[in-house]
């Protein structure tokens, strides 16, 4: 078994590419385990760079302006941003739900 060593959950498999599902959790707690077949969630599909925008933006209370500021950059190149984020998660639901390629 392979394990991830940059601490990022992997979504693709190293060998074929293909998305990954989660087969197994656990509670480090109390140490209850839990096995099937699960999808990860969409989110989970995005890069770094891709899920720290949009946390930076649901802290932003969603305000492309103050994305802006936060980011140093101009609005437009926020809308764009976030424009492709959400191309992105558009493509992988569809995908999720067989109505896209």
């Amino acid at each position: 078994m392979m394990s991830q060593q940059s601490g990022r959950l992997p979504t693709k498999c190293p060998s074929c590419g293909a998305a990954l599902t989660v087969k197994r959790m656990a509670c480090p707690d109390c140490h209850t385990e839990v096995e099937g077949g699960f999808a990860l969630p969409i989110l989970a599909g995005l890069d770094s760079d891709e899920q720290d925008f949009i946390l930076k933006f649901v802290g932003a209370s969603g305000s492309l302006k103050e994305m802006a500021r936060l980011l140093g950059v101009s609005y437009p190149t926020v809308r764009n941003r976030l424009d492709e984020v959400i191309a992105r998660l558009k493509r992988a639901e569809e995908k999720r739900d067989g109505t896209g390629g």
